[in-house]
């Protein structure tokens, strides 16, 4: 139950604490147990964030235009701006598909 960060993958993480949210719904630990499983929790949840955020970065580094300003696109191909006039100048880029 005590995997480090570096050996435990997202979906293992995620797995485990989806077990744990669901025994702690069902009251199946002591107060002490709880507090352990709670914490343990917490502990999944910050790696799997962390995945998640390395694996965004990832996906930021993939998707510059050729401004080298981020670009985020959405699952249907919308491009947004990660700048502050993103209102005007999100309409004028040109929708991508990442697949």
């Amino acid at each position: 139950m005590a995997e480090s960060k570096s050996k435990i993958s997202f979906e293992e993480a995620l797995l485990e604490l989806e077990q744990i949210a669901e025994k702690l719904e069902r009251q199946d630990f002591s107060l002490e147990e709880s507090l352990k499983a709670y914490e343990r929790g917490m502990e999944l949840k910050k790696i799997c964030q962390g995945i998640l955020d390395s694996a965004e970065g990832k996906i930021e580094a993939l998707t510059k235009d050729e401004t080298k300003k981020t670009v985020k696109t959405g699952f249907k191909g919308e491009a947004k701006s990660e700048t502050k006039s993103s209102a005007t100048s999100s309409k004028s880029l040109e929708e991508e598909d990442l697949f």
